[in-house]
């Protein structure tokens, strides 16, 4: 019960900071409620948002994969040149997440098989797959992809605000936050993170488990590739530079110990809401205030090039 009202707890507190820089926002631009920058604030986030879930899961389970970021990469480059041979873009994506399910099990069986630390595995992925990207695809970027798949990637649900990608989102915390807090898998999970040897001799199969983790994290973020793709139209090998950082900065600030053995997904979901709407509070700021110092530069009758100069 202590545990459930510490989680409790610390949601309700992400709740309340939610909630805060929402009024926070309505202040700063009076269009912060509209449907477009509901779109706008939450397509910024979304990749990052997806893949933070399964690295929370992860994370529960005492373990680390800082590689997500060069999959996605990786999955976008081998996407796009798929593309470009002239396979079908149905066809190329499934090929993709199998790809990012391969990637995610050769971390798994050098932290299982060879009981190498996750952090320096992945740390090593993480260079080589974005190595593999750019032998893949190299410098060049390709185009041209179906109006119905770039439009999944930066359209939204007809009559909504609501964007497409924002719907596998949901769908995946449901589904996760139903399998790590009402069903047996998500027990194991809690029991390895706090103590795995314990839970070996428990009768817990703790490596499947992690080789399962590091798959289904491995697809995810390949996943989290094809929609990169799609809302960029393009494919690139240095697509996802840098997420690596965020994801995990939103399992973390969701209340997932970066120990293991502890966390929520609903804490996860409310931190990716968190950092979605304080992006967008701040962006709209710093735009208020140059329109600000823009009019102040006006009305004392300041020339446009000087204007410039002192901005």
């Amino acid at each position: 019960m202590s545990r459930a009202r510490r989680f409790l707890g610390w949601e309700a507190l992400l709740a309340v900071v939610l909630v805060a820089l929402i009024a926070i926002g309505t202040t700063v631009s009076p269009v912060f409620l509209s449907g477009r920058n509901f779109t706008n604030l939450t397509a910024a986030v979304i990749e990052v948002s997806i893949m933070a879930l399964p690295m929370a899961l992860i994370i529960i389970a005492g373990e680390i994969d800082l590689s997500v970021e060069s999959m996605a990469g990786l999955s976008c480059a081998i996407g796009g040149i798929l593309w470009q041979a002239g396979i079908p873009i149905q066809v190329a994506i499934p090929i993709v997440l199998v790809i990012g399910a391969a990637g995610g099990l050769l971390n798994g069986v050098l932290v299982t098989s060879f009981g190498l630390p996750s952090l320096v595995v992945t740390l090593g992925t993480l260079a080589l797959f974005r190595g593999l990207a750019l032998v893949v695809l190299g410098s060049q970027g390709v185009a041209g992809f179906p109006d119905w798949f770039t439009s999944f990637g930066f359209g939204t649900v007809p009559g909504t605000p609501i964007p497409w990608p924002l719907l596998i989102f949901a769908g995946l915390a449901i589904v996760l936050g139903l399998v790590l807090h009402t069903m047996w898998p998500g027990r194991r999970l809690f029991a390895i993170g706090k103590n795995a040897s314990a839970a070996r001799y428990s009768g817990v199969g703790v490596a499947r488990t992690k080789l399962v983790l590091f798959a289904f994290n491995g697809v995810i973020a390949a996943l989290a590739g094809v929609i990169l793709t799609a809302r960029f139209a393009s494919s690139r090998a240095d697509i996802g530079q840098g997420l690596t950082l965020t994801v995990i900065t939103i399992v973390l600030l969701g209340g997932v110990n970066i120990f293991g053995g502890r966390g929520t997904i609903p804490g996860v979901v409310l931190a990716a809401a968190v950092l979605a709407v304080l992006g967008n509070v701040l962006r709209r700021a710093q735009r208020r205030r140059g329109r600000r110092r823009g009019g102040r530069f006006l009305r004392a009758g300041v020339p446009a090039g000087e204007r410039q100069r002192q901005q």
